[in-house]
């Protein structure tokens, strides 16, 4: 596994509306795996393919209950609201508050093609969320409210 570049706005890769997975080669696998190792190494709770510079729908997330691989996710259902603060490992030092879906079905693939529900709520469902708008070309600012950059980062 690698560690790979993580893409920051205004990267153009971050505003396009990624391509569906046609079929899980070994090549997706890998970088499936060298997402899920540049997420941990930054230390972020997710990762979408664009922000490692592809644009395919592939998503990891790991909210501290084990890795999730989703090929072509769609979000499927979503129930509550609930805002928090949030962050991106393509927005460096920039936080902000969302208002999300509390729970939410997300559908996809595992890296075998098998179909896989995902049913996620609190940090999960936001964490889904967040990488589902990233496939989409959506950044979480698009979204925020109370925008706040730290001191020393996030500044060109």
């Amino acid at each position: 596994m690698a560690v790979l570049p993580i893409r920051s706005e205004p990267d153009p890769v971050l505003r396009r509306c990624a391509r569906p997975v046609e079929k899980i080669t070994k090549r997706i696998v890998k970088l499936a795996h060298d997402m899920l190792e540049t997420m941990y190494h930054a230390q972020g709770v997710g990762l979408a393919a664009p922000q490692v510079g592809v644009s395919q729908r592939l998503i990891v997330v790991d909210v501290g209950e084990g890795p999730l691989i989703l090929v072509n996710p769609e979000l499927v259902a979503q129930r509550g609201s609930s805002t928090d603060v949030e962050g991106c490992l393509s927005v460096p030092g920039v936080m902000g508050y969302v208002t999300r879906a509390e729970q939410v079905v997300v559908r996809g693939l595992d890296l075998k093609g098998h179909a896989l529900e995902v049913k996620g709520s609190d940090l999960l469902a936001r964490a889904l969320q967040h990488e589902l708008d990233h496939l989409d070309g959506i950044l979480f600012v698009d979204k925020a409210t109370g925008l706040t950059v730290e001191r020393g980062r996030g500044q060109a």
